[in-house]
């Protein structure tokens, strides 16, 4: 395959999937990672694309109308990601009482927990089973299964987080925007995040610089009622913030 062939299938692919790891294009293209890397940073270059550590994500001029995988995008900034929930666990304190937002940031911050006196309540089956294998106390509420996520929402789940308050809240988001808050693609897990931090007296949003001036389908938060824990190299008009936290 032509290198000009091989990236009109790369963005075709990147398009379609919204976000994609190097791997995946590896096995796809049946190339190899050296040339998919180089082909990633050649579409970078061109405007076409957004090479990320790990893989790629789609341009869509910041807006984003659908969830990836999450082993997706489990495999995209880990570096980044890692920074965040490593930070991110130490405000975890003796005695708390924690919400734990599904997703791929806060899965890396439940890798460096070590506060075994709090309490965690979470939305995802995974973050469940790891936060139990490390011998926390952990609650998980009830409701639908989201496949794409493995997040726990709907109406059921909205119900159980009403009689929680907790101390400290810590939430994925795909999307940061001043003046449209954190959003995420699927109205469903929207509802869930609403109320969950509606339910927290601290909240905090963990988020990778690229996902800064990203919007997506529905606003779950305003800007100013998280604290916004991000990794270094963001837009330099979110430094003035005191709600932004750069690790």
């Amino acid at each position: 395959m032509l290198a000009e062939e091989r990236y009109g299938e790369i963005l075709r692919i990147v398009n379609e999937e919204k976000a994609v790891t190097v791997q995946k294009l590896t096995e796809l293209l049946d190339t190899s990672e050296s040339t998919i890397r180089r082909d990633l940073t050649t579409l970078h270059k061109r405007g076409e694309l957004i090479k990320v550590h790990g893989g790629a994500t789609a341009i869509e001029s910041g807006y984003m109308t659908r969830d990836a995988e999450l082993s997706v995008r489990s495999d995209l900034n880990r570096e980044a990601k890692m920074k965040i929930g490593k930070y991110a666990a130490t405000l975890v304190k003796e005695d708390d009482f924690v919400y734990l937002d599904a997703g791929s940031s806060v899965d890396m911050m439940i890798d460096h927990l070590t506060q075994s006196d709090a309490v965690y309540v979470t939305n995802s089956i995974f973050h469940a089973q790891k936060l139990l294998q490390k011998g926390f106390r952990v609650c998980l509420i009830g409701g639908e299964l989201k496949a794409i996520t493995e997040a726990i929402v709907g109406a059921d789940a909205i119900t159980g987080l009403r009689k929680y308050n907790f101390t400290k809240g810590f939430f994925g988001t795909n999307g940061v925007h001043l003046n449209v808050g954190y959003t995420t693609p699927d109205i469903a897990e929207a509802m869930v995040k609403e109320k969950a931090m509606e339910q927290c007296k601290e909240c905090f949003i963990l988020a990778d610089a690229d996902k800064i001036n990203q919007i997506s389908s529905v606003t779950f938060s305003s800007f100013e009622d998280a604290k916004l824990i991000t990794t270094e190299g963001i837009d330099t008009s979110y430094r003035k913030y005191k709600n932004v936290v750069e690790v």
